[in-house]
Parts: C-alpha cells; structure tokens; sequence
C-alpha cells in the first residue's frame, strides 16, 4: 500500500496550510493482546520493517508512556506509544515521458483518465512512474507549487493506486486552493462504478459510518458506528446498475472524501469490490454451478486489481465560475471481466 493512499480530502485541504508531520502517536487498543513493540510497529506503521523499528528503538525514538524501552518489550492495552520518523531525503520529483489519458486541458487545469497501477505522486518506494513526474513532463513545469515540497505539485486530491478513473490537477496556485476548497466543503461531483460480489437488498441505499485506521492494522481503514467519537463521517449513496446474480455493477457517489472510503464501506456492507485483496474481495468463492472456483480464478486473472473505477468528476472551474462535468468510460479489464460474467448462466 502507497503512503499517497493515506490521506482524504480535507486532510489534503488542510496539508495545503501545515507541514507533514513526522511523529505518529499510537493508543493500543483496550483488548490488545501482549506483543512485542517491534512486530507490533512493524505490523502498524506503514512501510515499516522490523530492522528499521528496532533501529528506532535503540535510537530512543519510540517512547511508550513517555519512556524508552527495548525492543523485547510487550506492548499492553491502552499504552501510549510515540514514534519519531528518520527518513532519507526524497529525490527530487523529475519530469518523465510517460503518456497519459488528457480528458480535458486549459491554461488552468488539467482532467486526467489515470489508469490502475499509477501511483498519483511519490512516495516512498514509488519514487518514479507517478502521475505527478508525467504532468510534470506534460506541462514543460507548469504546475502550481502548493506542495512542490512534498512531491504533490498540482496534485489536488487523490486515488489509490489501483483504482482507475479521473483526477484533476491544477497549474497554478489559486486553482489548487480553490479546487481544494472545493473537495473539502464536498461540493464536488465524484462517481465511482465497481463490480462487487454479490447484489446489494435493496438495490439503491446510502453507506453512513465513521472511518478510521483499523485498530489491529493501521495500513487499512474500519468502519465505525456512525457519529461515535472514532473516527470522521464518511457517506456514500450507491446503486445498482447490473444485476448478474453472483455479481453487480454498482454505482457509488461520494458525499464524503475518507481514505479508501468506496472500499471499506462496500466491505461493510456485505459487497466487497472484486478482487480488492485489503478489503476482503480477493478470496476465491464457490458459486451455484460446477467450477465456480475455476471461473473465479480466472476473473482475478482477467482484473487482478479492485474493480473501482472514477467514472464522473464534477466541479466549479475556478476560472469561468461555471459548474463542469467528466467522464470516462470503464477500462478494458473492468470491462472483460464483466463481458465474461454475463456469459454465466444461472
């Protein structure tokens, strides 16, 4: 999992006014079992290895409860723990001619298709190949510098790395601050379609939960009750488009910007994105006709990734004022794997 992945809409709005932050404060849950410190952090803390958390350790840059420890130690319910992050300097962020899907372009933005697979800006272990390094090359520099610093030039919000679809980036900075603003206060457009497992009863609803970092792996996000103390209120609407019995297509529209919100609601909804590994849609599953487990091996071959994809954008163009729309059609695997499973008779 990419660190780009890690922050929602209003966390991007409000990076826009602060620095990254390089410390991690980390309340252990009240049910968790005795562990030691470093499996414990390397499970929890992204990109994390157990040689480099225990190097923190004996560095005394872990702290629980305001105190150093060994690395033997086991951490208990409710202890504090604060880590402080040492990492090498980042690489200059380089233009590179990679060629990309330009929905829309003017002197202010840009409207790009991404396709799966394409990190949206650098990070660590995904220094090269980003979306970011292609606009870079695109515009001959001309991109806005809020958040040149952090590797994010023009880069206004985000999609996770698999996740296909449309994403604007801005040129300069007034249209980077107002396009923000924008996705913070949630009045943007943003439509998503996935195939899920399983059809959803009923066939439209709305999603409300709080989401935050799991409390047993930091690197995904949970679901809690909505409008507890956990967590940020994330809402989608979703409905279905398709219906093929073992399988929909599903429209999702977004009132909410969370951290892989789309994933860990249809997950909690009983209807996990096909082939999403971190939110339970990648297990192969027996379905009501002789092999099943093969056909299902198969479509993972066909879509190996989560079947997300941003179809729809919408905003107000920072410029003219006036309300725009786009939209890309569903990418080739998404699409096989669809016509393949409309070939299955029940």
């Amino acid at each position: 999992m990419d660190s780009e992945e890690l922050l929602d809409d209003e966390a991007s709005f409000e990076s826009l006014q602060s620095e990254e932050k390089k410390t991690l404060t980390l309340q252990v849950a009240p049910n968790q079992a005795r562990e030691r410190i470093d499996k414990f952090l390397t499970r929890q803390v992204e990109n994390a290895t157990r040689n480099k958390v225990q190097e923190a350790i004996e560095e005394s840059r872990v702290l629980v409860n305001g105190k150093p420890i060994k690395s033997n130690y086991k951490v208990c319910p409710n202890d504090e723990i604060f880590v402080i992050f040492t990492h090498p300097p980042a690489p200059d962020l380089e233009p590179e001619n990679i060629p990309l899907d330009i929905v829309f372009e003017d002197e202010f933005l840009l409207v790009i298709n991404k396709p799966a697979g394409m990190v949206v800006h650098p990070a660590y272990a995904n220094w090269t190949g980003t979306l970011a390094g292609a606009v870079l090359y695109h515009t001959q520099n001309r991109l806005s510098e809020t958040g040149k610093e952090a590797l994010r030039p023009g880069i206004v919000h985000r999609l996770d790395k698999d996740t296909s679809g449309l994403i604007v980036v801005a040129k300069d900075d007034a249209t980077h601050y107002a396009l923000a603003k924008q996705f913070a206060e949630r009045t943007t457009e943003k439509i998503y379609t996935a195939l899920v497992w399983g059809c959803p009863k009923p066939p439209s609803g709305t999603i409300q939960t709080n989401i935050w970092r799991s409390k047993r792996d930091r690197k995904i996000m949970a679901n809690y009750p909505f409008e507890s103390e956990t967590g940020k209120p994330a809402i989608t609407d979703y409905e279905v488009k398709e219906d093929f019995h073992w399988f929909s297509l599903l429209d999702l529209q977004l009132h909410t910007g969370r951290t892989h919100q789309i994933r860990a609601h249809l997950q909690h909804l009983g209807h996990a994105i096909f082939s999403d590994e971190v939110y339970g849609g990648k297990s192969v599953r027996k379905l009501g006709f002789p092999q099943s487990e093969a056909f299902v091996r198969n479509l993972f071959q066909v879509i190996p990734r989560q079947a997300l994809h941003a179809k729809k954008l919408g905003f107000k163009h920072p410029a003219t004022e006036n309300f725009v729309t786009f939209e890309a059609s569903l990418p080739e695997d998404m699409e096989q794997a669809i016509q393949k499973i409309k070939t299955l008779s029940y």
